[in-house]
């Protein structure tokens, strides 16, 4: 009989001597070193983020010590005194984004539907293809184009519309010009619709061709089969693409220079010239003299930065609690 004790140490010098030993798949050595890779990659980026913050804080401090809170609650600012607000930067960025995407979002999505769901594969691709070429157009050919093209023909044809049917509201009183906030807003939206369409193109295509054949088999027609079979399983990713198109419109900075008037003034009007975090930067930080100009102008950048911010937050819950929505409805069913 063989005694075990002898087994165990036969086999234990054979492995000391590297005879018998196991050799590890590709895999169990590839995925450790991948997922240290990605997660050097994404330390880098949070690295880089965390530097922009704390260099733009501390290149604004001197126009924070000074300013305080009321930087972002003060319409003042007057370079050859050396006072400074940001609040007309803040109130012109916003606006002009939400008139972009009051504009872009029904399109985007008509769009989408109409390149997923309607039109065949193949002319859907071809068109898509078409879409998003519109975003590979610099923004300074968008700018010049809006000043020679799309400002006069709002300022003839849409703005006198506008004033005599709804020339009692303040949004749509005052003189009719080619350069304000309403041509900035219209021109935002043409430069953001093909990032949500082209998301959403992908959002809608995604979804289970299961879902439209159960729809389409009760007896749904195709815009019901697209209600609800279609838009509730892309919700999170449409959000995702709204989210993007105003991340898009609030950093633009050539082509609303151009166009939005550059006057850091609080106007209800949306035929008033006006101003964005962007383009104020664009166009004073090379004329800046002062340091406190400067600092001033670096504090708008870090306004513009957390905003940012606030927004890729914002973005994700929305896509949270659209994804728990769809979760539990599924359940549910």
């Amino acid at each position: 009989m063989l005694d075990p004790g002898d087994t165990l140490r036969q086999r234990e010098r054979l492995v000391k001597a590297g005879v018998g030993r196991v050799a590890l798949p590709p895999s169990a050595v590839g995925d450790p070193v991948f997922k240290a890779i990605i997660g050097a990659f994404a330390f880098v980026i949070l690295v880089l983020l965390g530097g922009i913050a704390v260099a733009l804080t501390v290149r604004a401090m001197p126009s924070i010590r000074h300013f305080g809170f009321a930087f972002v609650s003060s319409t003042d600012w007057n370079p050859n005194t050396d006072e400074y607000g940001a609040l007309a930067f803040i109130y012109g960025t916003t606006v002009s984004s939400a008139i972009a995407l009051m504009i872009a979002v029904p399109l985007s999505l008509g769009v989408a539907l109409c390149l997923s769901e309607i039109v065949p594969e193949w002319l859907g691709r071809k068109l898509g293809f078409l879409v998003e070429l519109l975003a590979a157009i610099p923004s300074v050919v968008y700018g010049l184009w809006a000043i020679f093209v799309l400002g006069p023909w709002l300022r003839d044809w849409v703005e006198p519309v506008l004033s005599a049917y709804f020339g009692f509201l303040p949004l749509f009183a005052g003189p009719h010009v080619s350069v304000g906030m309403l041509t900035a807003g219209v021109l935002l939206a043409i430069m953001v619709l093909p990032y949500v369409a082209a998301v959403c193109t992908d959002v809608f295509r995604a979804v289970p061709q299961s879902q439209r054949e159960v729809a389409l088999a009760l007896g749904s027609t195709k815009w019901e089969m697209i209600q609800m079979a279609v838009l509730p399983y892309g919700t999170s990713g449409v959000i995702g693409a709204i989210m993007l198109g105003l991340g898009r419109a609030l950093g633009e900075t050539i082509a609303v220079a151009m166009v939005i008037g550059n006057r850091p003034v609080i106007s209800a009007s949306l035929f008033a010239p006006s101003s964005t975090l962007a383009s104020v930067i664009a166009n004073e930080f090379v004329e800046a003299m002062t340091e406190l100009n400067v600092a001033a102008l670096l504090e708008v950048a870090l306004v513009l930065l957390v905003l940012g911010l606030i927004l890729n937050v914002a973005a994700r819950l929305l896509m949270f609690g659209a994804a728990q929505r769809r979760f539990y409805g599924a359940s549910a069913l």
